[in-house]
């Protein structure tokens, strides 16, 4: 049987050590929970043997367990219960924490861990309190209308999960002290312009000074203002309606 948690190695943001992403460091031992986002096991029903809390991420965990005895970890939705059942089948009834292709679900139903290619594993709204719904389909695609309003084309193929994602109150958490950012591994983040001029471009110069540059820029010398992402072809042509003043392409 597959072990379902391993103690996860601590990185603290380097690799080989270089230090790759900053201000991490110092976090409280965690176990890394393996969760099926594939929904592995078709047309079996399983039974929801507890909600369990994930230090990894901000939504819960239902543990599931088949009748052959397999226990597996998948997110828990909003409203799934100890007891309850679930299934992933292409002829699964559409009840929360059910998994099917989203040929199969009804257009406004709303959906989560969603596939970007099918037979990969959910991907997209998998955060707390998280809803994407289905916002349309056509003879090729089927649209999903995303948590920041952008939409999507998808393969009928992909699956997705019924539900909203679980603990809704995330956002509204109060961290309280300093120190719980500490637990988590975050370390205090220091302005450009309180380093020395080695260390950041807006470092230096005599008592309180600006940045002193034409405009702001990264610790590596880079620019920080305006548009800094690189156009994806992929994402770009699966947009039917942006984010943004409702646009398809956002860079181009």
């Amino acid at each position: 049987m597959t072990k379902l948690k391993t103690l996860l190695k601590k990185s603290s943001g380097r690799s080989k050590g270089t230090i790759t992403v900053r201000h991490q460091g110092g976090r409280a031992k965690r176990f890394l929970r393996v969760i099926d986002f594939k929904r592995s096991k078709k047309d079996v029903w399983a039974k929801v043997e507890a909600i369990e809390y994930d230090p990894n991420r901000n939504a819960g965990l239902a543990k599931l367990v088949y009748p052959d005895g397999t226990r597996s970890y998948i997110i828990a939705p909003l409203s799934l219960k100890e007891s309850m059942k679930v299934i992933a089948s292409n002829d699964a009834p559409l009840e929360i924490g059910n998994c099917l292709p989203l040929e199969k679900i009804p257009v406004g139903t709303a959906v989560h861990n969603i596939e970007i290619r099918s037979g990969k594993g959910g991907q997209i709204a998998r955060g707390a309190g998280i809803v994407a719904s289905v916002f349309g389909k056509d003879e090729t695609h089927v649209l999903i209308k995303m948590p920041s309003g952008e939409i999507r084309k998808f393969d009928p193929a992909c699956t997705a999960v019924i539900g909203q994602v679980g603990n809704v109150d995330d956002k509204n958490k109060n961290l309280r002290k300093a120190g719980a950012n500490r637990w988590r591994g975050k370390r205090p983040t220091v302005r450009g312009v309180a380093m020395h001029p080695g260390a950041h471009p807006h470092g230096g110069g005599e008592g309180r000074s600006g940045i002193g540059l034409k405009y702001p820029k990264t610790p590596w010398g880079k620019k920080a203002v305006g548009k800094t992402r690189s156009p994806k072809k992929y994402s770009d042509s699966v947009i039917v309606q942006g984010r943004k003043r409702g646009k398809a392409g956002l860079f181009k």
